[in-house]
């Protein structure tokens, strides 16, 4: 499964702003852990700050903090902000579809595609954090 790299990015950040709730964290900071660009995670944070999920925090010592709730906030809430068409919901003619076999595969494909998105609207940030917290140091 290939998620965009503002998702990904997403992802991380809520997860590393739920996992420290006592303190905020400067966009650097993120960027910096994640080895990513601090330009690009700008405009990936503001989508978050506009769906509710993080706070800026303005001043010396200020920085991002995460403003929701990690036990119902779910892994395809933050997806559904950056992905236009998570995982099969956007239809498109494609080529043989009309077909007994290119329905078939439809058939199929949208499965899996539903599978896909019912896991992700199971799996909370909590859930992510606990999963988080049991691996091994690296």
């Amino acid at each position: 499964m290939r998620l965009q790299t503002a998702t990904r990015l997403a992802l991380y950040a809520i997860l590393e702003l739920a996992g420290q709730t006592d303190q905020q964290l400067s966009r650097l900071d993120i960027a910096e852990k994640f080895d990513v660009s601090s330009h690009h995670l700008s405009k990936v944070m503001r989508e978050l700050g506009k769906a509710g999920y993080v706070e800026a925090v303005r001043g010396v010592g200020g920085g991002y903090r995460f403003v929701g709730n990690a036990k119902r906030t779910t892994l395809l809430d933050i997806i559904k902000i950056f992905e236009p068409h998570p995982f099969g919901t956007e239809k498109r003619k494609e080529p043989g579809q009309e077909t007994d076999v290119g329905r078939t595969l439809e058939m199929i494909l949208d499965e899996i595609n539903d599978t896909i998105n019912s896991t992700l609207d199971t799996v909370s940030i909590s859930t992510m954090l606990m999963l988080k917290n049991k691996l091994p140091d690296a």
